[in-house]
């Protein structure tokens, strides 16, 4: 889908905030309230704005230890990697998880409580998991750039 200008300009408000009413994004754009719900709903029905969702302060909600781990399968068959990556969905401590290239096969973002909830995160439930030859963890320092935006 080809959008305007005035249709990017849309997103990055409503990705700044999308609880803004169209009211408020018709004054910013200056369109009509009926002009900008017509976009919010083309954008939506075209799937260019696929879900609105909160998103919460790790810190206080008790899940800012992140670790970046690298998961290496034991063999590339399509059954073994289909297998993983539907086990990988059912594990809610998994927030991220891409399927990459280079020495590892995935690279998964896990937020957790603390050091001891991994150790208990990855003794329970990602080494039960099969195919998995081998992990390498990384633990996040500081955050230094975290954005859910795409400019365009």
């Amino acid at each position: 889908m080809a959008l305007d200008e005035t249709d990017k300009k849309l997103l990055l408000f409503l990705q700044e905030d999308a609880k803004q009413t169209t009211k408020e994004l018709s004054y910013k754009l200056g369109l009509s309230v009926t002009a900008v719900y017509e976009r919010i709903k083309k954008l939506e029905n075209t799937g260019v704005i696929s879900k609105y969702v909160a998103i919460l302060d790790r810190n206080k909600v008790n899940r800012d230890f992140i670790v970046l781990c690298h998961v290496k399968l034991t063999q590339h068959k399509k059954e073994h990697v289909l297998q993983f990556e539907r086990e990988i969905m059912t594990l809610q401590e998994v927030t991220e998880c891409f399927h990459v290239s280079g020495d590892y096969d995935y690279i998964l973002k896990i937020g957790v409580k603390d050091i001891a909830d991994y150790r208990n995160f990855m003794l329970s439930k990602l080494t039960t998991l099969q195919h998995i030859a081998s992990t390498h963890s990384s633990f996040m320092i500081s955050e230094v750039k975290n954005t859910t935006s795409i400019v365009l």
